[in-house]
């Protein structure tokens, strides 16, 4: 039987689970997305994706906007996951920017 033949309830038991909605859970997906956006994250056997900066730069500023507005709310481990990715993110974003620009200036 097909995915499209199976009933809706046979088709929900064999999904993976999803994991619970928590901040932690909120970080650690915008923190993934901001990874894949710079090409640091990649599946399978394909070459290195090009970075997208200006969509990485979004979501880190998007992070950067939750830091803010979240300020005196959040528990330290939640602060903690939500400064230390944005640190290591800005890192990364420096370190991705001058790759691209040193990679462009030698193809040119």
């Amino acid at each position: 039987m097909s995915e499209v033949e199976r009933p809706e309830s046979e088709m929900a038991e064999s999904r993976i689970p999803l994991p619970p909605a928590t901040f932690e859970f909120l970080i650690m997906s915008l923190r993934a997305q901001a990874e894949m956006q710079l090409g640091l994250m990649h599946f399978g056997p394909e070459e290195k994706p090009k970075p997208e900066l200006d969509l990485a730069r979004h979501s880190i500023d998007l992070m950067g906007v939750l830091l803010e507005k979240t300020k005196g709310n959040l528990h330290i481990e939640e602060q903690r996951l939500l400064e230390n990715s944005l640190t290591e993110l800005r890192f990364r974003f420096v370190q991705v920017s001058e790759e691209t620009a040193k990679s462009a200036s030698q193809n040119s």
